[in-house]
């Protein structure tokens, strides 16, 4: 998955749309100790305050959550996630400083867990010791290895958990590297699982993203792919991602122009970046279909 690899990645969306789903696949003990009727709330402006000195890694999404535990306890407690997209021989010791960091804050238990999305099978990190003069520190966290699912991934396509079509995603981008055409049924075919789903809008959008941000294309084969999408679009009567990317045409941007020569042209990105973020894009996909960069989008938000 080297094409894409990067922080705030759309992993970060669909995280946080269906952060109990998240839970409930990856990590089902630890959801059915919390209570879910209590709500749950993010906090990850304050984890990026807590954690804004220390080194990112190749980290594809991370999370602070705030959650109620069960069973008569009703005890708030703060979980803490990462997705893990490469091998990092200090991840262990970044999930330890995290953890120390939030419990100093909050002065809250925190629960750590992580999904590994890499290619190493051997690297399984799943703890933090040190010692010295006597004296120890440890951390022990959970962890999720996308590629343990490899097994399971038809079994997967049935599940109504979106993080089950995600995990799936993952593999199939890792089955079908190098090979153009396989990756491209691949991809048709989780599309139209998707679109199967019955899922509300904006699930949808945010599950495309992450499908076409791991799922990269050739140009001859993505339009192919664009024309599958709206027969299947057609066939479910829900115009999701089509409509979106039709924003893009009707301001008069086609794939190829070179932006930023005219400023005629920047502002037509950037009413096709506010058109786009208004329909409940992130940030992913409103940068692929304006021609902005992610930064430009920031900076254009926050006036």
């Amino acid at each position: 998955m080297a094409q894409n690899d990067a922080y705030d990645s759309p992993w970060k969306e669909v995280l946080e749309h269906a952060f109990p789903e998240f839970m409930a696949f990856y990590f089902p003990e630890a959801h059915a100790q919390i209570d879910w009727a209590q709500g749950h709330e993010f906090k990850n402006t304050e984890l990026r305050q807590v954690v804004r000195d220390a080194k990112l890694g190749k980290r594809f999404a991370d999370a602070l959550v705030r959650v109620t535990l069960g069973s008569g306890e009703e005890r708030l407690i703060y979980i803490h996630v990462e997705v893990q997209g490469q091998r990092d021989d200090d991840f262990a010791q970044r999930m330890f400083t995290y953890n120390y960091r939030l419990f100093d804050r909050y002065a809250s238990p925190i629960a750590s867990f992580a999904v590994l999305a890499d290619e190493d099978d051997r690297w399984r990190p799943d703890h933090y010791y040190s010692e010295v003069l006597g004296h120890r520190h440890t951390l022990e966290f959970s962890i999720a290895k996308l590629m343990d699912y490899a097994d399971r991934a038809e079994s997967l396509e049935a599940s109504s958990n979106p993080f089950a079509l995600v995990t799936v995603a993952h593999l199939r981008t890792r089955q079908t590297k190098n090979d153009p055409p396989a990756r491209y049924r691949a991809k048709r075919n989780l599309v139209g699982l998707l679109y199967r789903q019955g899922w509300e809008r904006q699930r949808v959008l945010d599950l495309f993203a992450v499908l076409d941000w791991m799922m990269h294309l050739p140009e001859e084969l993505e339009q192919q792919l664009w024309q599958d999408i709206e027969t299947i679009e057609g066939e479910t009567q829900m115009p999701y991602v089509t409509s979106v990317e039709r924003l893009a045409t009707q301001k008069g941007l086609q794939k190829g122009i070179q932006l930023g020569k005219e400023e005629g042209m920047k502002e037509k990105a950037r009413e096709v970046a506010r058109a786009a973020m208004d329909e409940g894009m992130n940030i992913g996909m409103v940068s692929k279909i304006s021609g902005l960069s992610e930064e430009e989008i920031r900076r254009l938000f926050a006036h």
